[in-house]
């Protein structure tokens, strides 16, 4: 007898989505006999059973949303969180967080519980362990189950989900673009995320916007020692003249490098930081920094989450929704001209 079966592998060895095996296995008029008779013969020479916390799933709702948050000491993430409870209170629907701290363990553990029947659906920011390792099956499972999945700020996934977030690479690639209109000819970035996918897309963005004559100067390591060694480089030995920063400690390394080096701010470096505004104004000088607008991204992800809960959303087609970002120039980015 073969071993039992998942939707996903069923899927993908009738080369056809996950949605098309579901709908045939239920006998759906959107698939055609042919494609019905395929698919329950493979699902039985498999001996494939239907998850029953799935059809339970189908039938009843506990009015429940899972949130998986990666990292809570995160301001930004703080803010979502903030966001999606005031849109779950809208739709009449109560939430539970979990907080993953960027294990992908701890991750996998979370929404093997979720797969239990405790949620109606779940919105996820991807723990930083699973990003390195690319293992995504833990979430495809929730996919299997029918439990309807919205990612939010790390969305530069393949995934059949929908997505709320910013175009982390537009966002640098337009600061970019202002400062070498500006007059600005050496502009670096130095990063602490370099394993996620927003900290690539940023750094993404800036190699884009670069002239052709213009050479990359790039400090990005997650360890401090090789950071500091990193931004050393860029700030003493290769003189740039602005730094985007993708991350709260990457900006917090290159003030405190800066103050003990003798770099003026804003005179001799532009500073802009990737970060959370309540930071920006207790430095001196401010920092000059990208909104994110968290709490638009949070309420986004639960109205996406929410219209495939009440059956509004387009079945088999799925919704990235972009939350529009805005360089706010405070003192790190003065120019000379507008003293």
């Amino acid at each position: 007898m073969k071993n039992k079966i998942t939707l996903k592998e069923l899927s993908k060895l009738l080369n056809v989505s996950v949605s098309t095996v579901s709908k045939a296995l239920n006998d759906s008029p959107e698939i055609s006999q042919k494609t019905v008779e395929r698919v329950k013969e493979l699902a039985a020479l498999h001996n494939y059973r239907p998850n029953p916390v799935a059809v339970n799933l189908k039938s009843s709702r506990s009015g429940t949303i899972g949130v998986i948050i990666p990292n809570i000491a995160n301001v930004f993430f703080a803010k979502v969180l903030s966001g999606i409870e005031a849109k779950a209170q809208e739709e009449g629907l109560q939430v539970i967080t979990y907080i993953s701290n960027e294990s992908y363990d701890r991750e996998v553990q979370i929404i093997d519980h979720l797969t239990s029947g405790f949620v109606d659906g779940v919105l996820l920011s991807i723990a930083e362990e699973t990003q390195r390792k690319r293992a995504f099956d833990h979430i495809y499972h929730l996919i299997d189950y029918d439990i309807p999945v919205v990612l939010y700020d790390r969305i530069n996934y393949d995934m059949p989900v929908d997505k709320v977030g910013v175009d982390d690479a537009e966002s640098f690639k337009k600061v970019t673009t202002k400062l070498i209109k500006k007059g600005v000819k050496k502009i670096g970035v130095v990063s602490t995320i370099l394993h996620l996918v927003n900290g690539k897309e940023r750094i993404r963005g800036y190699q884009e916007a670069l002239l052709p004559s213009m050479k990359e100067h790039i400090a990005a390591s997650t360890r401090r020692e090789f950071l500091d060694e990193k931004i050393h480089e860029i700030l003493i030995d290769d003189k740039v003249e602005a730094v985007l920063c993708c991350d709260t400690e990457s900006t917090m390394r290159v003030y405190r490098y800066a103050y003990e080096h003798n770099i003026r701010i804003p005179e001799d470096l532009k500073v802009v930081g990737f970060l959370n505004e309540e930071i920006t104004s207790f430095l001196t000088p401010s920092i000059s920094y990208i909104e994110q607008n968290p709490r638009k991204i949070g309420k986004g992800a639960m109205k996406l989450l929410g219209k495939r809960l009440k059956g509004e959303a387009e079945l088999n087609k799925t919704t990235e929704k972009i939350i529009k970002t805005k360089l706010v120039n405070l003192e790190s980015t003065t120019f000379d001209s507008e003293h």
